[in-house]
């Protein structure tokens, strides 16, 4: 079976969740080949329809997989080949995005919704399943904490709290954050930001932080949440996205219904005293989210998508 992923390629490369899933999916016995859209906005996308129509022509893909709203309305802006559409949440909590998201909602021949919330306010009516991106599971999300520290240079004596994403992106709210740390006993931990590190030192960190924050103003099904969890390392966030459900019975995670930085504080020193892994990692098998397992699952669609438009022709 032949799949064209159709993506943004603004930041010279694919977000790592997209490669890992078509790694997967490969293993599967899928021939993938990428296609990446460059520009901003509605306009920006429209400015890449003819070089994907030339590059439709010459692969022949068997199904288009596009991942967010508009990559999905583009994708459909040609009807010789099916197109499955991912939205991955921005796409949908962002209300000047959603209409476009709705759009190519009623254009895909299937629809991929990674939480819930999400899935409730798209309102989609048919061709639709919630599935929540996978990720990858490996020997060094395994590390102790001890050797994680070493191996990053970090300081034994140290509790360190590991933010969800880079300062400089609005959406992560690192005010919320910073102000929450500042809540802390003077000095009591550090707060990390993750930006410019490899997929490796990230694994790593994770291992090595005494908590995981999340603050986010809104997010869909965050990776990162699954990645820390992976990890076995000690969760406190805000209810926003499926984070509530991904820890939902998980010792040593807690989600806040409060934005409240002496609450998130709170939860904070009650993540310090738990002091070891979480069982996440099981959680992670659990709920299916290896990625094998949910490159399976999108076999199947592309299966059934095929099975659909052959019975239509």
């Amino acid at each position: 079976m032949r799949i064209l992923v159709v993506a943004s390629f603004n930041k010279g490369r694919f977000a790592p969740f997209i490669v890992e899933q078509v790694e997967a999916l490969k293993k599967q016995g899928c021939t993938i080949e990428f296609f990446g859209l460059q520009g901003k906005g509605l306009l920006g996308y429209l400015r890449n329809l003819p070089l994907l129509k030339k590059k439709i022509k010459a692969y022949c893909p068997d199904v288009i997989h596009a991942h967010y709203g508009l990559s999905g309305l583009l994708a459909n802006l040609q009807r010789h080949v099916p197109v499955v559409t991912t939205y991955h949440g921005s796409d949908i909590n962002d209300k000047k995005v959603l209409p476009f998201s709705k759009m190519a909602m009623r254009l895909s021949a299937w629809n991929v919704f990674v939480s819930r919330k999400t899935l409730e306010i798209a309102k989609p009516k048919k061709k639709y399943i919630l599935l929540p991106c996978g990720i990858d599971l490996s020997d060094l999300q395994l590390t102790e904490r001890a050797e994680s520290r070493r191996k990053m240079g970090l300081q034994d004596d140290r509790k360190y709290i590991l933010f969800a994403g880079a300062f400089d992106i609005p959406v992560k709210n690192a005010p919320l954050a910073k102000d929450t740390v500042a809540c802390l006993r003077e000095n009591q931990a550090e707060l990390l930001e993750l930006k410019g590190y490899s997929r490796e030192e990230v694994t790593l960190l994770m291992c090595a932080a005494d908590a995981f924050l999340m603050t986010s103003l809104t997010e869909g099904s965050p990776q990162v949440i699954k990645e820390a969890m992976a990890c076995g390392c000690p969760i406190v966030s805000v209810d926003v996205g499926d984070v509530k459900e991904r820890v939902e019975g998980l010792e040593g995670c807690f989600v806040s219904d409060s934005r409240n930085p002496n609450d998130l504080a709170n939860l904070l020193g009650k993540a310090f005293a738990f002091g070891r892994k979480t069982d996440g990692r099981k959680k992670i098998v659990a709920d299916s989210l290896d990625n094998r397992l949910v490159a399976k699952q999108l076999f199947e669609i592309y299966e059934r998508v095929l099975r659909r438009e052959n019975h239509r022709w």
